[in-house]
């Protein structure tokens, strides 16, 4: 494997670290020539220290996920978080395997605002999704109910959602969108995506469940049980991550609000009166700045094609059967 530079990942390049956290790597390799031209790159090598995969990680193990120059780039055109915190670590967390692959990665670093755009969907849905989870707007029940009781009207009238398309509610948690690949139409609820050919009755029953399951998290959210305070603690640090972004076009690891991340991983704070809120607000602070940004709506992906070929033909120079 051709590495280019491996990465301290993880709690470690947070600054939310603790003496009982594993270590965790993410790298960048080039493909070999011969899986090049073969179209058989493969997207990630990952090696990990433990005998069982199925244990849990302990401070003594160490995991290490290696992404072709390929998919990294593709990840980092898409705004995965993955790929622009790596693309933010400090010089101190960074390993080199050859002059080569420092000076790819010095490129990628010096050109990271080419990846921001206003569009940072990989981030902002993965928060969305976490401050969703529990029940933090009651709107957004409110919402669904609503959505609900219209479709049980409609189960006798019409086979599938395209027959009442028109009639749908909207809402602040309601959207009909289409997708840009496909065409089709997909009405969205809560998050929830439902294509316009999907059955009323379909529709109508995912939708009760969603109530159901999504009352009992509020209410237990309330009381600070069965909540997911490590997944929590990271949908507050991308959009940490994300505000530094829009406001400073860069990501400071450490992370300043470290310590506060810390708390809320550990689940020292109550989640209705003090995460809950801080979270919704942050979210949408990220949003209204993403809006009233300057950078583009989408990456310019023919530079980084360029970039590509260019970095292809220099790193693997010996001939492709070799």
């Amino acid at each position: 494997m051709n590495k280019i530079v491996r990465i301290k990942f993880g709690s470690h390049l947070y600054g939310t670290n603790t003496p009982n956290s594993d270590l965790d790597y993410k790298g960048i390799f080039m493909p070999e020539k011969k899986d090049i031209y073969l179209g058989k790159i493969p997207k990630s090598l990952t090696f990990n220290s433990k005998n069982n995969s199925s244990e849990k990680n302990t401070r003594d193990d160490c995991d290490e996920e290696f992404y072709s120059l390929h998919y990294f780039l593709e990840l980092a055109c898409k705004g995965e978080t993955v790929a622009l915190d790596m693309l933010h670590a400090p010089i101190e967390m960074c390993e080199f395997f050859s002059d080569s692959g420092k000076e790819i990665w010095d490129y990628l670093v010096w050109n990271k605002y080419k990846f921001y755009t206003k569009n940072l969907k990989a981030f902002i849905g993965y928060c969305r999704t976490q401050a969703s989870k529990y029940g933090i707007k009651g709107s957004r029940l409110s919402d669904a109910y609503k959505v609900v009781n219209f479709l049980q009207t409609q189960i006798d009238k019409y086979y599938s959602i395209k027959g009442c398309w028109d009639e749908l509610p909207e809402g602040e948690h309601i959207f009909k969108v289409t997708d840009e690949k496909t065409g089709i139409r997909m009405y969205e609820v809560c998050g929830r995506k439902i294509q316009e050919t999907a059955r009323v009755e379909y529709a109508y029953e995912i939708l009760r469940k969603f109530c159901q399951s999504y009352g009992e998290r509020a209410k237990l959210a309330k009381e600070n049980k069965n909540i997911d305070w490590k997944a929590i603690s990271h949908a507050i640090r991308v959009a940490f991550e994300m505000k530094e972004v829009y406001e400073h076009g860069t990501i400071t690891f450490p992370l300043p609000q470290a310590d506060y991340l810390k708390e809320v991983k550990a689940g020292l704070l109550d989640y209705t009166t003090d995460v809950a809120p801080f979270l919704e607000k942050l979210i949408e602070e990220v949003e209204e700045l993403s809006m009233k940004s300057d950078y583009p709506e989408k990456v310019d992906k023919q530079f980084w094609e360029f970039f590509l070929m260019y970095h292809v033909d220099n790193f693997v120079s010996y001939p492709f059967w070799v």
